[in-house]
């Protein structure tokens, strides 16, 4: 099975604090549980791997790209024509970074420790 760019998280904007109402719509509305990283993220698995994002300020919804060996991904995607606009960094599980499509998409690819 192919690791590397299989869709493998979703993450979606909680703004405004908003963190603590959207999870509840969802735990009301479709039995979801949550797991919590912090005061501004909440993960959960439900069907697909994902999140919501209660500090970041976007309101797009963030396709999220697993990579077996992120710096090789990410120089594949600079020589396909992809823009970085945020280079590699860590968060509490692993590294990721995020990108624009030709289309103007933003994407993330991540890989664990």
């Amino acid at each position: 099975m192919r690791q590397t760019g299989k869709l493998d998280y979703i993450e979606l904007p909680a703004r405004g604090g908003s963190l603590d109402r959207v999870k509840a719509f969802y735990a009301n509305a479709f039995g979801w549980s949550f797991t919590d990283y912090g005061a501004s993220y909440s993960a959960f698995n439900e069907g697909i791997d994902g999140g919501f994002n209660g500090e970041d300020e976007t309101t797009a919804i963030l396709p999220i790209l697993y990579s077996a060996n992120l710096e090789r991904t990410l120089q594949d995607v600079e020589a396909a024509g992809g823009e970085i606009v945020r280079p590699i960094y860590s968060f509490p599980v692993g590294r990721r970074f995020h990108f624009r499509d030709p289309a103007g998409n933003e994407l993330a690819v991540w890989s664990d420790r």
